[in-house]
């Protein structure tokens, strides 16, 4: 799988150096710079250590099962700064060459929050998958007209909450099928949110979030 993640440091040449420290104990295989710039930090071939704690599609080592993209952004902490147009477009020549070369379906290309939900908010809610999607790089679901009616959020139980359940799993999220909205649910729920509705990212199942959970595993199934 291919797993972008954004820096969440005040500077480029600031994660440079810690990606390059052994002490740190983190690395990835690219960092791009807000220039375009890309730098190859481990070869391809070898484990990074990028993705930590997680799963998708029930790997759970991640690191032995990705490439890591860094993409030099001051995150959250920092105002989740806007990424510049020149550094998307050396992200998506980027991406595009490893998906094409290692065979990688679009449903595998993630976001470090989609594999380590409640743990991670990177690469954030301002990163443009739709625009990637547009050029062959992940998965995207496009509008959808449902309300944004609640259903329920934590605390609900039942057979609705299942099905939720069930669907994000198949879509890769890591979550048990228990029938019960419960704090994992919410982050999987906010994680699925922040990627693919990041103007609305509260926790809660309403109607359009809904629509967009089976939406993109309908994706999943028919793109890969």
């Amino acid at each position: 799988m291919l797993v972008l993640h954004y820096t969440g440091m005040e500077t480029g040449a600031a994660a440079l150096e810690r990606l390059r420290d052994p002490a740190s104990k983190v690395s990835a295989h690219y960092l791009v710079f807000e220039d375009g710039r890309v730098v190859r930090l481990v070869e391809e071939e070898r484990r990074a250590w990028h993705a930590g704690a997680g799963s998708w599609r029930g790997i759970d080592d991640v690191n032995s099962a990705s490439i890591g993209i860094e993409i030099v952004n001051g995150g959250h902490e920092f105002g989740l700064p806007e990424f510049p147009a020149v550094q998307i477009e050396a992200v998506v020549r980027l991406s595009r060459d490893i998906v094409g070369r290692y065979g990688i379906a679009p449903r595998d290309v993630v976001g470090h929050s989609d594999v380590a939900p409640g743990r991670k908010q990177d690469p954030g809610e301002r990163f443009p998958w739709a625009h990637l999607a547009e050029h062959g790089v992940g998965l995207w679901p496009g509008e959808v007209s449902q309300s944004r009616s609640e259903h329920f959020r934590v605390g609900a139980s039942g057979e609705p909450v299942a099905d939720v359940q069930r669907t994000l799993s198949a879509i890769g999220y890591g979550l048990e099928v228990d029938s019960h909205f419960g704090l994992e649910m919410e982050a999987v729920v906010v994680a699925f949110q922040r990627r693919f509705r990041p103007a609305s990212i509260d926790g809660i199942v309403d109607a359009q979030t809904a629509a967009l959970i089976t939406h993109v595993a309908e994706l999943c199934r028919s793109a890969g």
